[in-house]
């Protein structure tokens, strides 16, 4: 029943996922075509970092996982009144704690900007950063939000609140950019408060939700209560971790705008190709997984956490793995179909494709780590993610500027690129080791079988789709239909081309991941049937 649970709130998860994944897609089209591999898409990309730190340590990361154990316990022990308060203090003192975070960081912004020796790259970064600085306050909320609903088994609207982020962005590019200027400096400045409204939005669509479940207004500082205290006790160990891994990120991109000013926009264009599959199943697995692994905790039942991380694994492995193979065999086709047109050049589709290729093997070992850290923090442990977390983060960081002095100018990003993929390698592998040494194995045979069923379908499936993409696209360009109807037939074809073979084969070797997956759809499509099995809606009540 609870398998049925996890796989069916993940295709929940999923869905809204892949719209807000989809609607993101069209917003980085639009955005490489109006700003291509430029200097103002650079420094957006380094301005907007900031705020996604802040998103990382004090929302949907180091607090929500610390958040979310202590929460559940302190309902199940002491009912829905106590745990409301708990997250009425927990919310006043992480808000007040931020307002003043980004108050200070706008009076210092604003103070640098009267400097006449900044140059235009790092002037037009911190005017840039100073408009979306807010975002962090009213993202990290949102975030929190989320987590709380997640807790009472609702992931539908959490899901959706960050479609609404590339809504107003994608309204922004065409109906606001306009109005800014004639140039890209200028009309990048519309983009930065679509950022700053979109944080608002997010926020605001949940408020309804959690007054529905018991959430009341109300100011509540209070740092003695126990459960607030345990809370930030967690927090302050993962958000050490987080803060050096999320400091390395912000490294990356100031180590990428070293290298050359179209640098950080090859990068972040190649990684949104990354996260696009990442975020429709692997980050909605670890959204429902954090509550499921805290349930199990709170009655010490480690042989179902064993039993989940199993199922889980194989799951993810039979997606991720050939997901980051048809990505690397299609990294340049499918930057050139989707990016490349106005400011978006051929060079532009050149430097993001090799990015692509390094990224794409790591679209499974980034994966790990979503099943293996909510099992950490959900036994209250965030101490050991953060101590192998800074040991692979000084990995990343010695890599990264080997590559950058080793090697060609044009390959050095795509070192930065390697250098994450080693990394979180090392990172999921040792996570998997010490988290065996804790609970026993979950299994690694069957996990093991499975991937090996994976990998040999989908190597398979790799060199066919090679040879398929090179025949429609000769195909249809000898139609004379135009080059980007030729690349979009092209790439589309090869794509189903290879999911149906990958379905076959596995198929073929009697995958029951494969039954999985079937089973997860024909719940999520038909409702009745949802209904019959799991014995409960979305929002986990009867």
């Amino acid at each position: 029943m609870e398998h049925r649970r996890i796989i069916k709130s993940t295709g929940v998860v999923s869905g809204f996922t892949t719209m807000s994944r989809g609607l993101g897609l069209v917003r980085d089209m639009l955005m490489a075509g109006f700003f291509g591999t430029s200097l103002p898409m650079s420094a957006f990309v380094i301005a907007f970092t900031i705020p996604n730190l802040f998103r990382r340590l004090f929302g949907e990361g180091a607090l929500s996982a610390a958040f979310v154990p202590v929460f559940i316990e302190a309902r199940q022990k002491e009912g829905e009144e106590r745990a409301w308060l708990l997250a009425r203090k927990v919310i006043s003192l992480v808000g007040l704690f931020l307002a003043a975070v980004v108050l200070a960081g706008i009076i210092g912004i604003t103070l640098a900007l009267k400097r006449p020796d900044l140059g235009g790259q790092l002037a037009l970064t911190l005017a840039l950063l100073r408009i979306m600085l807010p975002y962090a306050v009213f993202i990290c909320l949102a975030a929190l939000a989320m987590a709380i609903l997640n807790s009472y088994h609702h992931f539908a609207l959490p899901a959706f609140a960050p479609c609404l982020l590339n809504v107003i962005w994608i309204l922004a590019v065409l109906l606001i950019c306009p109005w800014f200027g004639p140039n890209p400096e200028s009309q990048i400045f519309a983009v930065a408060w679509a950022v700053f409204a979109a944080g608002l939005a997010q926020l605001g669509v949940q408020i309804p939700k959690l007054r529905s479940y018991g959430f009341r207004f109300g100011w509540a500082l209070d740092l003695k209560d126990r459960y607030v205290r345990r809370v930030f006790g967690l927090m302050g160990p993962a958000s050490l971790g987080m803060a050096i891994t999320q400091i390395n990120v912000l490294l990356d991109r100031l180590m990428a705008g070293w290298i050359a000013v179209w640098a950080p926009a090859a990068l972040f264009f190649s990684e949104r190709l990354i996260y696009f599959p990442q975020g429709i199943f692997a980050t909605a697995l670890s959204t429902v997984l954090l509550p499921v692994f805290s349930g199990h905790a709170a009655r010490s039942d480690h042989g179902q956490i064993l039993r989940t991380i199993n199922y889980s694994l194989r799951n993810l492995l039979y997606v991720m793995i050939p997901a980051s193979i048809g990505l690397l065999v299609l990294a340049r086709p499918i930057v050139q179909m989707i990016f490349e047109w106005r400011e978006f050049t051929d060079t532009s589709t050149d430097l993001t494709a090799l990015a692509l290729m390094f990224y794409a093997p790591g679209l499974l070992v980034f994966s790990l780590s979503k099943v293996f850290v909510p099992a950490f923090y959900a036994l209250q442990d965030t101490r050991t993610p953060v101590k192998v977390g800074i040991w692979t983060v000084g990995l990343k960081l010695a890599l990264s500027l080997t590559f950058i002095l080793t090697w060609p100018l044009m390959w050095k990003h795509a070192g930065l690129a390697l250098a994450t993929v080693l990394a979180e390698t090392v990172n999921g592998i040792v996570l998997a080791v010490l988290l065996y040494g804790r609970l026993g194995s979950p299994n690694w045979r069957s996990i093991g079988w499975s991937a090996g069923r994976c990998l040999a379908a989908a190597a398979v499936m790799g060199a066919a789709t090679w040879f398929l993409h090179s025949y429609i696209l000769s195909y249809f360009m000898g139609l004379e239909v135009g080059d980007k109807p030729a690349q979009i037939a092209a790439v589309l074809v090869s794509i189903s081309g290879a999911v149906a073979l990958y379905v076959g084969l596995t198929f073929a070797m009697r995958s029951p991941e494969l039954g999985d997956v079937v089973r997860a759809l024909r719940r999520r499509f038909l409702r009745s049937e949802r209904i019959q099995e799991a014995g409960e809606d979305v929002d986990g009540r009867k």
